[in-house]
């Protein structure tokens, strides 16, 4: 068939292909199937989860077409963001290109912190970098960290007060 109104031609088509079950639904298992890193790795569980609940209008665990093509669309433009912060065209962020990407983004954020960031989400080796994946987990997170941070920080002064379970509310309705 053709693709429904606002949906691009292309996306229709990857939709069907992706959609295994034949559902009309895309799930995230189905989503990781269909997406891969330029190293050739799936995206991890953990990416296509919040991508998919980005897109979950209806709170229930899948994206429909129309949801499908907003994510592709998503999917993009990080695409496009990430291969400008990989100057040396490897397809994957090193720690000084991660550095500079934070600091390019508007984030003024220690070495360490980037350390902290390679060594929770690189994959082990001797050079540690960032897929593409973990490139969108990573952004989205400190996205949703740095809005709930700046609606307590009320005056703009890069620190507030807190209790434990402001803590862990503002984690966990931003994170999981």
């Amino acid at each position: 068939g053709n693709a429904p109104p606002g949906v691009d031609p292309e996306a229709f088509c990857w939709f069907q292909a992706v959609d295994a079950d034949h559902s009309g639904y895309i799930s995230v298992k189905e989503l990781k199937q269909a997406l891969v890193n330029s190293n050739w790795s799936t995206f991890n569980d953990e990416t296509c989860l919040l991508m998919i609940n980005m897109f979950d209008k209806t709170r229930s665990g899948r994206i429909d077409v129309y949801g499908f093509s907003a994510l592709l669309r998503f999917i993009h433009q990080w695409k496009n963001l990430f291969q400008q912060y990989d100057r040396d065209q490897s397809g994957s962020i090193s720690f000084s290109e991660l550095q500079q990407a934070f600091s390019q983004m508007g984030y003024n954020l220690s070495p360490q912190f980037s350390q902290l960031l390679l060594a929770r989400y690189a994959q082990r080796s001797s050079n540690p970098s960032i897929q593409l994946d973990r490139f969108i987990q990573i952004c989205m997170q400190l996205q949703s960290t740095t809005d709930a941070f700046r609606e307590k920080d009320t005056g703009l002064v890069g620190n507030v007060r807190l209790s434990y379970e402001d803590f862990l509310t503002m984690v966990v309705t931003r994170m999981m």
